[in-house]
């Protein structure tokens, strides 16, 4: 295992994002269309906050997130707004922090996703799913050596 692998190699790339204009009923459909838990928010590519599927689960009455059930109208995301219940100012690091520091700062938190930003763009996202997934792949790459 290369202990100084730099995040870009498992962050994924292609970011569905939210801005502040966007309602919770959109964050809801692209958290369940997408399924993804973590939904970086964005003002002109520079990240303000992020929105979890566990946020949006707390002020709401919905248990699963099933493509197929119909949505239920929920009084609740017509009185907040994205800004109200997202994290603000997230911890971000850089694509070239190692995934060793990643797992680390992760560790650490009660949080499950880290925004990557480079040059205060926001470039990528690393959640613990490619975090288990990359030591999963390390794990079957050294058993079969």
């Amino acid at each position: 295992m290369n202990r100084l692998e730099p995040v870009s190699k498992i962050m994924s790339k292609d970011l569905i994002t939210l801005t502040l204009s966007d309602d919770l009923f959109h964050a809801e459909k692209l958290f369940r269309e997408s399924h993804i838990r973590h939904i970086p928010v964005v003002q002109d590519e520079h990240i303000i906050g992020m929105l979890s599927l566990s946020d949006l689960k707390r002020i709401s009455f919905l248990d699963s997130y099933d493509e197929n059930e119909v949505q239920t109208d929920n009084a609740i995301y017509n009185m907040l707004s994205v800004e109200q219940i997202m994290v603000k100012n997230p911890i971000k690091i850089n694509s070239s922090v190692t995934i060793k520091t990643v797992a680390e700062t992760l560790s650490k938190h009660e949080f499950h996703a880290l925004p990557v930003v480079d040059n205060e763009i926001l470039v990528g996202i690393v959640t613990t799913t490619d975090l288990l997934a990359y030591f999963l792949d390390q794990y079957d790459s050294e058993s079969t050596h």
